[in-house]
C-alpha cells in the first residue's frame, strides 16, 4: 500500500522586503515554525570575550557567553518562557539560533560583544497556501475586538491598504478598487475578530499580507496555486522540479530541504528518491515586482511495481504472444 504523503512545503522566502540593514539594525525574516540564526560575525571568540543577547523593548537578557568564566547560559524562563528549549548558542562564535519560531519571537534583538553593540529586527511570517478558486482566511488571533481597536490589512510590496475596521467610529471598509480591482467582491472582514477572508482566489492574490492591530503587526505569506504538475520517478532515481526560469538574476530562490539547487534557474533536484519523498511540493518565487507560485506532485514507485517504457513494450508484446499461444492451444 502506498505510504502516506510526506508534504514538504518548499517556499521561497523572497519577500517584498529582503533581508538588509535599515535604520541601524539588520532585518531578518522567517516562516513560523522554522529556525533562524542571528550571526555575531565572529569567526572565533577570544579568551576574554563576553557576549550577551537581549530581546524586546526592555532589553531582556536571553543568553550569554562568558569566555573569562568559561560559562554559557540561556535564560529559558524569562518573558513567560517564550524561549524555553528554543535557544542555541554557538560556543565558538557566540551566534544565536532560535528554533520552532512563533510570532511571539518577533521583535528587536540586541547583541553586545564586550563594548560593541549590533541590532536585529525579526519578522515572523505565517504561511498559507490555497488552490486557485478556493477561499482562504487570514486570522487576526483576536477572539473579540475592543471598542477602541483599529485594524488595517495591507498587501504587497507597496503596502497597499485593502481593508480596515475602526471600532471607534463603528466603520468597516474594504477597498475594492485598489490594485486594478483584483480584490473586488472578494474581501470579507469578520466584524468580531477582524480576520480577513479572500474568496475566489487567483494567482494575483499571491504575496505578503500585513495586519496592523493598533500598533502591533502580524505578517502572512499567501501562495495561490493555479495548477499541480505531476511527476513520476522510480525509487532510487533522481527527479527535477523545474522553476521554468532561464536565469535567476539578482532574485534569490530558496527551496527548503536537504536538496540540490540549480544556482542559475532555481530548479530543484531530489536525488536517490524513496517512497517517503512521494507527495506535494510548493515553490514560491519573487521575480522582480510580483510573486508567483508553482505546485508539483511527485509519485515515487518502488522497483517491484515499476517498469520503464522499454520494459512496458516488452511486457505488452509478451502478453500478446501468450494470448495468441493460448488461442492456438484451445483451437488445437
Amino acid at each position: 500500500m502506498k505510504k502516506m504523503f510526506l508534504k514538504l512545503v518548499l517556499l521561497c522566502l523572497c519577500l517584498w522586503r529582503l533581508d538588509g540593514v535599515f535604520g541601524g539594525y539588520e532585518v531578518k525574516f522567517v516562516i513560523e515554525g522554522d529556525s533562524f540564526s542571528l550571526n555575531s560575525d565572529l569567526t572565533e571568540m577570544k579568551d576574554d570575550d563576553v557576549i550577551q543577547w537581549r530581546f524586546g523593548d526592555e532589553n531582556t537578557v536571553i543568553a550569554e557567553v562568558n569566555k573569562r568564566a568559561d560559562r554559557i547560559t540561556v535564560y529559558d524562563d524569562v518573558l513567560d518562557g517564550r524561549f524555553r528549549d528554543r535557544l542555541k548558542l554557538d560556543n565558538q562564535t557566540g551566534s544565536l539560533t532560535i528554533t520552532h519560531t512563533t510570532t511571539e519571537h518577533e521583535g528587536f534583538y540586541e547583541l553586545q560583544i564586550n563594548s560593541e553593540i549590533k541590532r536585529f529586527r525579526l519578522d515572523v511570517f505565517v504561511q498559507e497556501s490555497v488552490m486557485e478558486g478556493d477561499s482562504v482566511s487570514l486570522n487576526s488571533d483576536l477572539t473579540e475586538m475592543k471598542d477602541d481597536d483599529v485594524i488595517q490589512w495591507w498587501f504587497g510590496d507597496e503596502n497597499t491598504l485593502i481593508a480596515e475596521i475602526n471600532k471607534r467610529t463603528d466603520r468597516i471598509t474594504v477597498y475594492d478598487d485598489v490594485l486594478d480591482g483584483r480584490f473586488r467582491d472578494r474581501l470579507k472582514l469578520d466584524k468580531q475578530t477582524g480576520s480577513l477572508t479572500i474568496t475566489n482566489t487567483t494567482t494575483e492574490h499571491t504575496g505578503s499580507y500585513d495586519i496592523q492591530i493598533n500598533l502591533e503587526n502580524k505578517f502572512f505569506i499567501l501562495a495561490v496555486i493555479d495548477e499541480v504538475k505531476s511527476v513520476s520517478v522510480k525509487e532510487g532515481d533522481s527527479v527535477s522540479l523545474n522553476s521554468n526560469l532561464t536565469e535567476i538574476d539578482d532574485y534569490p530562490i530558496q527551496w527548503r530541504d536537504r536538496l540540490k539547487l540549480d544556482n542559475q534557474t532555481g530548479s530543484l533536484t531530489i536525488t536517490n528518491t524513496t517512497t517517503e519523498h512521494d507527495g506535494d511540493y510548493k515553490l514560491l518565487m519573487f521575480t522582480g515586482g510580483r510573486f508567483s507560485s508553482k505546485s508539483f506532485r511527485v509519485s515515487v514507485y518502488d522497483s517491484v511495481h515499476w517498469c520503464g517504457p522499454t520494459e512496458a513494450v516488452i511486457r505488452l508484446v509478451l502478453s500478446a504472444l501468450v494470448g495468441v499461444a493460448t488461442v492456438i492451444i484451445v483451437v488445437y
